[in-house]
């Protein structure tokens, strides 16, 4: 491998505009070189790195393993250098950390805003994210190829996953009922009594919230209707607010998913609670970003109706 001092940022700028454009051609007419110059010099880099950045086929360029790890240290050195540019002429202040955050789709949205808002606080450091929602499988496996700095689940890893990760409890929260006032207003009896027949609106089972409800429902002899389920907790909301059932939310973000859409407390189950965790590829969280966002979690989730 190369000491620092050889290394060539010229073709390391070349890789980069490839990848950010998708290809040789089109980086060409970016860059106004010939595509044979741009691949010449790609190989270059990656002939000095000892490392394939690219996969080729019939079908074009995509990125390798280290192909992406690259990208990103090539992202942050290319925005450093805008900032030094930028320092030069006067323009610029302190210089925003990345973090690229991977949300599991079972984390109700309102949620993961709730853990992220404080990073863009106009007080705090500054902070540019970069946040994809996938199935928790997908994002795991791009934070183990370094796509992904930390990911947000609603519940641990378990065993028999294809990755090695590490957990940060971050908290958790009291499960509400949430529903439309007509169809509130429809049950009969107290709580949780008048949930049996009642309309109901569920995450999948892919959720442990969902898992957890069952066996809620289950203890207390409790029989609701089921009207449908959702892999998309924000859609799930739409028809709750529309009153066709029903809803479960973490109580953390209550106030907001009653303002946002027009829906009330029917109400809690303090035996039934969401818990989230940040994952990362290492034991000690290192990325400055990251921590910020740990510790903003465990504040937001901490607040009203948390119990962590």
């Amino acid at each position: 491998m190369i000491d620092l001092s050889q290394l060539n940022y010229q073709h390391l700028y070349y890789f980069w505009v490839t990848a950010r454009e998708g290809g040789i051609n089109k980086a060409g007419g970016v860059l106004r070189l010939s595509p044979s110059t741009i691949s010449a010099q790609v190989r270059q880099l990656e002939d000095q790195l000892e490392v394939e950045l690219f996969e080729r086929s019939s079908r074009g360029l995509s990125l390798t393993a280290a192909g992406r790890l690259v990208q990103r240290y090539a992202d942050d050195i290319f925005d450093l250098g805008r900032q030094l540019l930028g320092a030069v002429d006067g323009r610029t202040g302190a210089r925003p950390m990345r973090l690229t955050v991977g949300v599991a789709d079972v984390v109700p949205k309102l949620v993961a805003y709730a853990m992220m808002k404080p990073l863009l606080d106009p007080d705090a450091p500054p902070v540019v994210l970069t946040v994809h929602e996938d199935h928790p499988e997908a994002l795991l496996a791009a934070l183990a190829s370094h796509q992904l700095d930390v990911v947000l689940l609603d519940q641990p890893v378990g065993p028999t996953a294809a990755v090695r990760v590490h957990h940060h409890a971050l908290g958790e929260s009291r499960v509400g009922l949430f529903g439309h006032a007509r169809v509130i207003e429809g049950l009969r009896g107290g709580f949780p009594a008048c949930l049996d027949g009642a309309p109901l609106l569920l995450p999948t089972a892919a959720s442990s919230v969902r898992r957890a409800l069952d066996a809620w429902f289950d203890r207390q002899a409790l029989r609701p209707r089921m009207i449908a389920e959702f892999e998309d907790s924000a859609l799930m909301k739409v028809f709750g607010q529309g009153g066709h059932g029903l809803f479960p939310a973490p109580m953390v973000v209550g106030d907001a998913i009653c303002a946002q859409y027009g829906v009330a407390v029917a109400g809690e189950i303090d035996a039934v609670t969401e818990r989230f965790y940040a994952v990362t590829a290492e034991r000690r969280i290192k990325h400055p970003a990251a921590v910020l966002l740990t510790r903003a979690a465990r504040r937001a989730l901490d607040g009203a109706g948390a119990t962590a």
